[in-house]
């Protein structure tokens, strides 16, 4: 479809072209293009993306270190999920986007995965926040294709819902869906749904991602699965593991792969477990605790210089 958004730049749906030998994405003429804004971590650690931060009155990572994500709504924007894939479980309920003769309807659904997409990511947020509740609306088709339009109104469905936190690792680059897609995104932060939103895997504009209004996310390659960081120079704000990492897949199986939408449900899920144990925090409050206990963030002493 003309405004495909299925590809936010993953393995299987990178733009054409190839990379330089320093992981710097050229063009079809073989042209490099090094960004001005960081669209993920690459050849970096840690130590180079360190951060000191003042210490406010914010609950200590420690509060929420055996959180499971108990009684928290977790919706997956996507493809579907496959029911039952043992790396999931049971998804609590399940409706598609449809576009018929009378419009765009949300409908509920029995049928699965499109293409795999959501199953992988809603494998992640299963693997992280175990006790979550798990939700499906499906705007991607076979192939990996959909429309802005299909996008939005799924989107716009799952905040009005009240989910406590939505996982879209998708986005549209046309940017006449931009203003109705800003204004829903602040919507859902006013209503403490968190939209968790991948940033794209190449430096093109697309949304909602770019949004302060969203947790947006973009990958690293560090080996520990358990570390995410905050990234000192966005619009995308953390980094987490999303490159070369085993996912869920159709069929019950598994399958290895690299992208940004695979980082986002890992911020998701931690989402879920942090708001498990503090169910009162608006979206504000849940940014700042995540940023405050990412692993390259230094918690200075009051009165320290």
């Amino acid at each position: 479809m003309s405004d495909s958004y299925g590809g936010t730049g993953d393995r299987y749906g990178e733009s054409p072209g190839s990379r330089t030998a320093d992981g710097d994405r050229t063009s079809g003429d073989g042209t490099a293009h090094r960004p001005g804004l960081v669209w993920s971590l690459r050849g970096e650690g840690p130590r180079d993306v360190r951060v000191t931060a003042d210490a406010p009155a914010m609950p200590a990572p420690s509060t929420w270190a055996d959180a499971r994500g108990r009684g928290i709504k977790v919706c997956v924007v996507d493809s579907g999920v496959e029911r039952d894939h043992p790396l999931i479980g049971a998804v609590d309920g399940a409706w598609a986007v449809v576009q018929g003769s009378d419009g765009i309807t949300v409908e509920r659904t029995e049928s699965g995965d499109a293409c795999g997409h959501g199953t992988a990511c809603a494998g992640i947020i299963r693997a992280t926040a175990p006790e979550c509740e798990l939700y499906s609306v499906r705007v991607l088709g076979k192939g990996f294709s959909g429309t802005g339009d299909i996008m939005l109104a799924g989107l716009r469905w799952a905040v009005r819902q009240g989910f406590d936190v939505i996982n879209l690792s998708l986005s549209t680059t046309r940017t006449r869906f931009a203003p109705e897609l800003h204004a829903l995104a602040d919507e859902a932060y006013f209503r403490r749904t968190v939209i968790v939103a991948s940033a794209h895997n190449t430096p093109v504009e697309s949304f909602p991602w770019r949004f302060a209004s969203v947790i947006s996310v973009g990958s690293h390659r560090e080996s520990d699965p358990e570390l995410y960081l905050y990234n000192p120079r966005p619009p995308v704000e953390f980094f987490a593991p999303g490159q070369d990492v085993r996912v869920a897949w159709l069929g019950g199986t598994t399958m290895r792969t690299t992208g940004n939408s695979f980082a986002t449900p890992y911020i998701a899920g931690l989402c879920a477990r942090i708001l498990s144990e503090h169910r009162r925090m608006t979206t504000f409050q849940l940014k700042t605790a995540l940023y405050l206990s990412a692993a390259n963030v230094e918690v200075a002493a009051r009165g320290a210089q």
